[in-house]
């Protein structure tokens, strides 16, 4: 293949989170160098990281250290100021380009090209002031969601619209926020997510499907195969593949879809790089995604990323970890990921745990019965 960029060259990445780490691993695990660009002092990927950019993710002159330092530049995260992200692809080589960011980080942006990629998700309207909400009743039936254009994650951002009764909460949203999106919900059966990869040649592979189970809207497990019919999963592919040649990816992207009732798909969310519920393919693939994703980006073929045992995966949030800690004597066959954050707080995602199974159900079973989640999870719900 043409234009493959070769170890030791430095690869950047921008945001020096815990995708970033992991990213970072599976770059020097081939050969090559890392540097990053973050705000916070000693974050997790600067652990791991060769050169460390100390910097605000917007800022001139250390975006122009990154370009300097790198021959190719990537990042972990979508919510970077789109302009100075274009500008840094004029002066260094960044091949997932700014328009995907563009795109991803404005849930308009994000719902027109799906539309243009022919893809079904919820009905939508852009709500631009109290009155346009308003004037929704009788046009969309309860529930529905109302979620702001930019910014939210989580959960977060976003008001669910049961009756008449939360029209003013959903108000408040408006006014709070300008422009937001109004979406019709989904009485779905089950939430997957296809991961993605496309390399500049239009190459490209996807991981096995992961069903999504979520606790105070934040994912609490991803269990691998996805229980759902294997036409289902058929169609996931296909429509994730149709969302990456349009968006025209280089790189990662997990896209996020809802199983409804009778078996139908709605791509719900698009994030533009390796995503919390593919993080069970470092044990459980012939390649992971984050492995997936260097490869992408400096332009080096894309093997199939095959499934080497189910698996789940069970994030492991602030109050989650001492139990964890205390637990691992018990269970030997678990693998633990902790990602370097300094401080464990209430729901912050500090880690991860990934479990190999011959049987998904006893080992659900065994991940409610070892008490490190369930206690936790109601403590964060009061």
């Amino acid at each position: 293949m043409k234009n493959m960029i070769m170890p030791p060259a430095v690869i950047g990445i921008i945001g020096g989170g815990q995708l970033g780490r992991m990213m970072a691993i599976a770059a020097k695990e081939m050969g090559f160098k890392i540097a990053v660009l973050d705000p916070s002092e000693n974050g997790p990927c600067a652990q791991v990281a060769d050169f460390t950019i100390l910097t605000a993710y917007d800022d001139e002159k250390g975006l122009a250290k990154l370009a300097e330092l790198s021959d190719v530049i990537t990042y972990e995260f979508e919510n970077i100021d789109y302009e100075s992200l274009k500008n840094l692809s004029k002066k260094a080589y960044v091949p997932q380009g700014a328009e995907l960011i563009k795109v991803t980080q404005n849930r308009q942006f994000e719902k027109d090209s799906l539309t243009k990629a022919n893809v079904p998700t919820a009905s939508y309207k852009i709500i631009e002031n109290e009155q346009q909400l308003y004037d929704m009743i009788g046009t969309f039936v309860f529930p529905m969601l109302l979620k702001t254009i930019t910014g939210g994650y989580d959960g977060k951002g976003q008001v669910k619209l049961n009756s008449e009764d939360d029209m003013a909460e959903a108000a408040q949203l408006i006014r709070q926020n300008g422009t937001c999106i109004l979406e019709a919900f989904v009485d779905f059966e089950c939430e997957i997510s296809v991961i993605v990869h496309r390399n500049a040649q239009g190459e490209t592979v996807t991981q096995p499907i992961a069903e999504n189970m979520h606790e105070s809207q934040i994912l609490h497990a991803s269990i691998v195969p996805a229980r759902v019919k294997e036409s289902i999963k058929a169609d996931a592919i296909r429509l994730a593949k149709q969302v990456a040649d349009q968006l025209q990816l280089v790189g990662t992207l997990a896209v996020e879809m809802f199983v409804g009732k009778e078996g139908e798909l709605y791509v719900n969310e698009l994030a533009p790089r390796p995503h919390n519920s593919g993080h069970y393919s470092i044990e459980a693939t012939s390649a992971s995604q984050f492995r997936q994703h260097i490869r992408a980006v400096v332009n080096w073929p894309l093997p199939e990323s095959d499934l080497l045992k189910p698996a789940v995966m069970v994030n492991l949030l602030g109050q989650h970890v001492e139990p964890a800690l205390t637990a691992i004597a018990e269970y030997p066959h678990w693998s633990l990921h902790l990602y370097g954050k300094d401080e464990a707080k209430l729901n912050r995602k500090m880690g991860h745990i990934t479990i190999l199974t011959d049987d998904l159900e006893k080992t659900l079973q065994e991940i409610e019965a070892s008490g490190v989640w369930t206690p936790a999870v109601e403590e964060a719900q009061r």
